[in-house]
């Protein structure tokens, strides 16, 4: 493990650290029953700011290949996330005029999800995606994969095998990166002259506005403004030239980056906005950072009200945000019953560090816990209509973020 001293992105040094969630697990390391027993490794999780290029980041590195060769999280198991990418795709294959002699290259393209959206149309496509068990499901699923991290090098083996790409999509992946300036090399390497690179990234104003603490984990290495992505860019000869606002993830940023040309009005106004919200001051982290720790008293208030009250409690949604908040407020088998997921591969698990067991969706009904914790709540709109014969049946689910509340 590495601690870092200087900002991913340009080098500076010092970081100045102005939240600390303590140590925590890995929070895609779900246990069997059979490593219950065993000493689970815990990190320290502080976020800090480089006051040089305005990007926020963790300080703590963990080897990508601790983290990333054997993951529990593929992309089709959400309605939401298959919706997304099918809106998207469509609009590319229109906009850009794509087809059977196009090249559309995703990097960490999980099980192919959305590169389904342009082989349905006979448009090449090949995804990089570094966890071989879920590269092996992108292929089953027909979809050319290599299964290797990406960097300059790995783009340049890519570019002389199967040409430049017209598009080549990045999405949830930049955060995921230790060598920030080895990714963008790569993408300029592997972009063809009239290619762009669709980027998503949650963004950081959403997630300090709205409180969205639990999408601080190990694997988020990076967490994003405008302000810094443009000045990241720019370092390397690329240009962001336009940024749209999308809610997926509790709000994210879509960016349009090419070789050449210029930045559009949709960066130069949320520039703007940026600077006046404080992107390079410290004030609104700081505030931030209140806001996490009076919202972790009132959760935890509220869950140990209703338990001593004699309600049965469980939790939906064994993602990495739900190991956060978990592990950050201390809540565990006292107070949860069980965490219920939709994906098969997380079943039979258990959380990390709480423990807590994680089972099929069926049980809510079966159980019929009075509350149910809604630990993704970025897709609460899907998880509540699936889930529609527990709420039926009297469930109520409490949503804890911005603040928590009962629906």
């Amino acid at each position: 493990m590495a601690n870092e001293l200087h900002c991913r992105a340009c080098g500076h040094a010092p970081l100045r650290v102005v939240l600390s969630l303590g140590k925590l697990p890995l929070a895609n390391r779900l246990l069997s029953a059979e490593e219950l027993g065993d000493p689970e490794p815990r990190f320290p999780l502080d976020w800090a700011r480089c006051s040089a290029c305005a990007l926020v980041q963790i300080t703590e590195t963990v080897p990508p290949e601790i983290l990333f060769r054997d993951y529990v999280y593929f992309s089709s198991y959400s309605d939401t996330m298959l919706r997304h990418a099918g809106e998207l795709t469509a609009r590319l294959i229109r906009e850009r005029g794509l087809g059977p002699r196009s090249l559309v290259v995703e990097i960490a393209s999980n099980d192919g999800y959305l590169l389904k959206g342009y082989a349905s149309t006979a448009i090449p496509v090949l995804g990089v995606e570094p966890a071989r068990n879920v590269a092996q499901v992108a292929e089953a699923n027909g979809i050319r994969t290599v299964a290797e991290f990406f960097d300059e090098t790995l783009a340049e083996k890519l570019a002389a095998t199967y040409g430049r790409a017209d598009v080549v999509h990045a999405h949830n992946v930049l955060a995921h990166v230790a060598d920030l300036s080895g990714v963008v090399r790569g993408l300029r390497v592997l972009l063809g002259d009239d290619g762009v690179a669709v980027i998503e990234v949650p963004y950081l104003r959403d997630l300090v506005d709205h409180g969205e603490f639990d999408t601080i984990y190990h694997e988020h290495l990076c967490y994003f403004s405008v302000t810094a992505l443009d000045r990241l860019f720019r370092r390397h000869r690329l240009v962001l030239r336009d940024v749209e606002r999308v809610p997926i993830h509790g709000g994210s940023l879509r960016l349009f980056v090419a070789s050449a040309g210029s930045s559009g009005e949709s960066v130069r106004r949320l520039l703007a906005e940026e600077a006046d919200w404080g992107v390079d001051r410290d004030e609104p982290l700081a505030a931030f950072a209140a806001h996490v720790e009076e919202l972790r008293t009132t959760l935890v208030a509220l869950l140990g009200g209703l338990k001593r009250s004699g309600k049965s409690l469980a939790a939906y949604g064994a993602a990495a945000k739900g190991s956060t908040l978990l592990g950050y407020a201390g809540i565990g088998r006292e107070t949860l019953d069980f965490v219920a997921d939709r994906s098969p591969h997380k079943q039979g698990r258990h959380m990390p560090g709480v423990h807590v067991p994680i089972v099929s969706p069926a049980r809510l009904v079966e159980a019929r816990p009075d509350y149910c914790l809604l630990l993704a709540w970025n897709f609460a709109e899907e998880i509540m209509a699936q889930q529609s014969a527990y709420r039926a049946a009297g469930g109520r689910f409490i949503v804890p973020v911005p603040a928590p509340r009962i629906v």
